[in-house]
């Protein structure tokens, strides 16, 4: 541990724990006004999705897979393009990736999520709401 010297005296010193078996391993108990780490529960559990508490994307570009879609990334820092768009079939989606293809020569692409600025579909979409429970065209 660094002393407390030399963060200087506005910053109190915490006891830091040097291994993960000092860490709680029980969620906090229920009536404390927090929710618990996840998010918010819902009840809500589709098979082949996510729980909703846990995400939110991929849950929605999951009910719409077989879609043509246009997505569109941003890439700091490249000096060859800064940003690029993608237009094909959403395959799959996980929490920090999306997989298209593109329907005239089966290329795939596996996209990053940290790079997604946003996306468009050519048709309606199939939208879960989180409170209602609902799936439908919105």
């Amino acid at each position: 541990m660094i002393p407390q010297a030399q963060y200087g005296s506005s910053y109190p010193a915490y006891p830091v724990p040097t291994t993960s078996s000092s860490m709680p391993s029980m969620p906090a108990p229920s009536g404390t006004g927090f929710p618990p780490a996840g998010g918010l529960q819902t009840g809500v559990n589709v098979p082949g999705q996510l729980p909703m508490e846990q995400s939110y994307i991929e849950n929605i570009l999951r009910l719409n897979l077989g879609k043509i879609v246009t997505i569109y990334m941003t890439y700091e820092n490249n000096s060859q393009w800064n940003a690029k768009i993608f237009k094909g079939k959403l395959e799959a989606a996980g929490r920090d990736h999306i997989i298209i293809s593109d329907p005239a020569t089966g290329m795939r692409f596996l996209l990053l999520m940290v790079n997604l600025d946003y996306i468009t579909f050519d048709e309606e979409l199939n939208y879960m709401y989180p409170y209602t429970g609902g799936v439908g065209p919105r």
